[in-house]
């Protein structure tokens, strides 16, 4: 177990350390962005980050992250679907990336992280393909259909999912993370979470400590650390969160 005096000192002798240069390609018509890793760990561990808008995967601006990925040897990945919402066309879609990524070489059970509605994307993924996945993260992210999908992207979450609102809201049990755990609790897939509890965007206590609670009823383990007073935004307290990075130098092996 690394100690967080200890990852933070060993942080500390990576400032100077810098990303491979970015390989991209297309993949169905979208984007595709691979930061490698300069020296791989075995078996070549992945972290797929969403939402990689743009054909960008923004998680590498922050420092504190990409040379944590580095020391371990571990690439950074993302696929731009636009403003998907977990249906599961699209995630079929993420499903030929993922398959693209195997192809290359890459290892067959990624480390998801989804950042606000990157959360949905990544969560409906692994629901449905349980057996994929290394672990997950969160950073304030969407975890739950019923709450800022329906509520602030609704126009973007009914194209996704080609329904009505009605329809979807009949069904939403059947799309729905916080209903579709069993797998990936079988599976004994980690999760992690970091979310502020004055996040009126993305509320807290109806994404993430959710998911948890249903989570842990079904035997599995996940981490959240909480940060008081903080909202839906850019700071160190989300990016340069050493818990985070505990988590995934420690629990995604």
């Amino acid at each position: 177990m690394i100690s967080p005096f200890r990852l933070l000192s060993t942080i500390v002798l990576l400032v100077s350390s810098s990303l491979q240069a970015a390989e991209t390609f297309e993949l169905d018509g979208h984007k595709a962005v691979i930061h490698p890793a300069m020296t791989p760990a075995k078996d070549k561990p992945w972290l797929w980050y969403a939402p990689a808008l743009n054909g960008g995967v923004s998680i590498v601006q922050h420092k504190l992250y990409a040379d944590a990925c580095q020391q371990a040897g571990i690439a950074i990945a993302g696929y731009d679907l636009g403003e998907v919402r977990g249906a599961p066309k699209s995630s079929a879609q993420f499903t030929k990336f993922y398959d693209e990524m195997v192809k290359r070489g890459y290892s067959p059970k990624p480390i998801l992280l989804g950042q606000s509605r990157g959360g949905m994307m990544t969560l409906t993924w692994a629901f449905r393909n349980p057996d994929k996945v290394k672990a997950w993260i969160g950073i304030y992210p969407v975890c739950n259909l019923a709450s800022w999908p329906l509520k602030n992207s609704k126009a973007q979450t009914l194209a996704d999912f080609g329904l009505t609102e009605s329809e979807l809201t009949t069904r939403l049990n059947e799309f729905n993370p916080p209903n579709n755990l069993a797998g990936l609790a079988a599976a004994k897939v980690p999760m992690f979470a970091v979310h502020g509890d004055n996040d009126v965007v993305v509320p807290h206590q109806d994404n993430t400590l959710l998911l948890k609670q249903r989570y842990e009823a079904l035997g599995g383990k996940f981490t959240v650390k909480i940060v008081p007073g903080e909202g839906h935004k850019v700071g160190p307290s989300f990016f340069a969160c050493p818990e985070l990075v505990i988590f995934l130098l420690n629990d995604c092996k």
